[in-house]
């Protein structure tokens, strides 16, 4: 070996270990700072002429493994995706209350039934009166109130979705500039592990929002894909946008940069998957199964009050907005009802009796006279005389005593969709609504639909997940028949054949199933049909869609006439196999009221709401049970967090025992190092000192 192959040499390992002395340094320096990765100098030994001549730098690593990387960014997004599912969840159980205090929303109710139950045993008493109906309108201000919260988490989920996107859009923007950064400083063999080392914090942050794909280039810096393969960090960063509307649900498209087109992209873990979630299912959820617990308790206290009688009697009674008009509404009406006019004592001044299942009325116990859906309000009319009369108008039934006398009702066995007559129609309802909140129509494929030929609808089918698969523009066929409406919307190519199907069940309950394997889910975008003029829409009438049924809950109030006057309260019952003259009804009459109280333990069918399916089951056991569904999920959101939090810390550990810095590790290789600069420079030295000798002999 000549001198200078020997000074070349300890040159390039004192230059080595200079470096690998300043990399020790740095991770030494660097132990406790976060997101630092330990990095060390490559080296490649130099060959000149077939014969060794020291060693190169080649650039100096970060120490990483990326089976490890890709399992700490997976855990990392799980924990974010529950973590916000169980914020949330377990805001909205607060919501109901602690359900050991007295406070607690579904005790409310109990507290109803108990009211009427003490009054029942005082009907006089207005002070009994107007505690039953003080306990009404608390249980329905709660319900309200809890609606209008949820729906407001909504909107605050909704804010954080925008802002996560935002966020995601700048650490996109950030990683792509530091690819540059990184693979300029690889061309110069530069250290480029600073840059590196903010972009694996980069990543770190961003697989918190949203599961990504991370590959490492050839050239320095990472490519970052979606699930699905769409890159949106490289040589330039994609462009999220967040979609969303009231009536449909959110999702978000990615623009590739030098692309036009925005393409939806599949998230399957991360917060905003988490938040997603959220907004389109679980929130949802709750607030659809308090409107169809809270509209089905309202419908129980209804029934009950509508089947009795107030004394003195109303001079009027009218019904609620049914969404039909009169000739539909009486279709399908079974059994018997009594309309009873009564002078102000309680005597029977005139009994109309009206069999459905027969299409007969009777006036006073007389013979029946015949009628039809038709002719209903005309001979109703009739039958009343000159003692009262009937009005349909805006899809309510309205009756008026006349003389001063008054009203009282008894439903006998009439029944249409688990209904009596007047409580189909809302004439004595306890508690009135400014909306459709009960979606058992009764209408039958062989109804007429009633709404307006032409008017158009506008569906969108989606993904479990939220992503829209296509919109379907519906228009109103000619065709007068629910079945020629129930064909229009299935059609396979103009509807949503090809996707699901509508069906209308026997109580007149219309719903979308999708199809597998896409399980496609429905919502509305937007909706201009009528049903008659001024009806409501299909969407309304039906309630299909979020925005039909996320203020069901919060349409409840306590009749205003009742509240003006709880002596109307509707305590007693009607005798109708009374003589014309004889009392029909009595002051201390209490079983109106024992039958409300009861009401609450009577069997009946629940519409398919949030988590639960459609069940038949009393107003008490419904409370139990979506009490319970609202703690199992949010207790189930905690252990699904509890579980992805361990994963992760599982994950960061072994990730953190190749990244992070051992000091003991660190000192074994300074020493090393120290002991290599050393060598090289005694060699230095005595290439240096042969050098002078070769010079003095010279």
């Amino acid at each position: 070996m000549t001198l200078g192959v020997a000074l070349k040499t300890a040159t390039t390992g004192l230059q080595a270990a200079q470096a690998s002395l300043r990399a020790v340094s740095d991770n030494i320096a660097n132990v406790n700072t976060p997101g630092y990765v330990r990095k060390a100098v490559k080296q490649e030994q130099q060959v000149v002429d077939g014969s060794g001549a020291g060693v190169k730098i080649t650039g100096v690593n970060r120490i990483t493994d990326q089976f490890l990387q890709v399992a700490s960014l997976s855990a990392s997004s799980d924990t974010k995706r529950w973590s916000a599912v169980s914020q949330f969840l377990d805001n909205a159980q607060s919501l109901f209350g602690d359900p050991s205090a007295n406070g607690f929303f579904f005790n409310r109710l109990d507290k109803v039934f108990a009211a009427f139950s003490t009054a029942a045993n005082d009907p006089s008493s207005t002070l009994l009166r107007s505690q039953a109906l003080s306990s009404v309108e608390d249980f329905l201000g709660e319900a309200a109130r809890i609606n209008g919260q949820i729906v407001s988490l909504v909107d605050t989920v909704d804010t954080q979705i925008s802002a996560g996107v935002e966020r995601a859009n700048g650490l996109l923007e950030e990683i792509s500039k530091l690819n540059l950064e990184i693979k300029r400083a690889t061309l110069v063999g530069a250290d480029a592990s600073g840059s590196e080392n903010i972009q694996s914090q980069l990543l770190d942050e961003l697989s918190g929002l949203m599961n990504i794909r991370v590959a490492g280039r050839g050239d320095g810096g990472v490519d970052v894909r979606t699930v699905e393969g769409v890159l949106i960090a490289g040589d330039g960063a994609a462009k999220l946008t967040y979609n969303s509307s009231d009536t449909t649900p959110g999702y978000i498209t990615a623009q590739p940069t030098g692309s036009s087109n925005q393409q939806p992209i599949q998230l399957m873990s991360g917060q905003l998957r988490g938040l997603l979630d959220l907004r389109d299912e679980e929130l949802p959820k709750i607030y659809d199964q308090l409107g169809e617990f809270t509209s089905r308790a309202v419908d129980q206290l209804n029934a009950a009050h509508n089947a009795a009688s107030a004394y003195p009697p109303p001079a009027s009674l009218t019904g609620r907005a049914t969404g039909l008009d009169l000739p539909t509404a009486i279709a399908g009406f079974t059994g018997t009802s009594t309309i009873a006019v009564v002078n102000p004592q309680g005597l029977l001044q005139r009994k109309v009796a009206i069999d459905f299942t027969a299409g007969t009325i009777s006036v006073n116990g007389g013979a029946g006279a015949t009628f039809t859906p038709a002719s209903f309000l005309t001979d109703l009319n009739t039958a009343l005389g000159a003692s009262g009369s009937a009005s349909f108008s805006g899809g309510a039934l309205t009756l008026n005593a006349t003389g001063g006398a008054g009203l009282a009702l008894d439903e006998g066995t009439s029944n249409k969709t688990g209904r009596g007559f007047s409580h189909f129609f809302g004439l004595n309802d306890l508690v009135k609504t400014n909306g459709l909140t009960n979606y058992a129509t009764g209408l039958q494929p062989t109804s007429n639909h009633g709404f307006t030929s032409g008017g158009q609808l506008t569906l969108r089918l989606s993904t479990p997940d939220g992503r829209p698969e296509r919109e379907v523009p519906i228009t109103i066929p000619a065709g007068p028949l629910m079945s020629d409406l129930l064909n229009t919307l299935n059609n396979n190519s103009t509807g949503v054949g090809l996707y699901g199907s509508f069906g209308l069940d026997s109580n007149g309950v219309l719903t979308f199933t999708g199809s597998a394997p896409s399980n496609a889910e429905l919502s509305i975008v937007t909706d201009n049909t009528q049903r008659g003029a001024g009806g409501p829409s299909v969407s309304q009438l039906f309630g299909l869609g979020t925005q039909a049924r996320s203020a069901r809950a919060g349409q409840f109030q306590v009749s205003a006439a009742l509240l003006s006057n709880p002596t109307k309260i509707a305590m007693g019952k009607l005798e109708t196999t009374v003589a014309v003259g004889a009392v029909a009804i009595r002051p201390g009459d209490g079983r109106g009221a024992l039958g409300i109280s009861a009401s609450g333990g009577v069997p009946i069918l629940f519409q398919a709401a949030g988590s639960l399916g459609q069940v038949t089951m009393t107003v008490s056991r419904y409370a139990s049970e979506f009490g319970g569904a609202v703690g199992r999920a949010a207790a189930s959101a905690e252990t699904r967090k509890a579980s992805s939090e361990a994963v992760a810390t599982e994950a960061n550990n072994r990730r953190q025992a190749v990244e992070g810095v051992n000091l003991d590790e660190e000192l074994v290789n300074l020493t090393t190092y120290q002991q290599a600069f050393s060598a090289s420079a005694r060699m230095i030295q005595a290439a240096g000192d042969m050098f002078d000798v070769l010079l003095g002999i010279v």
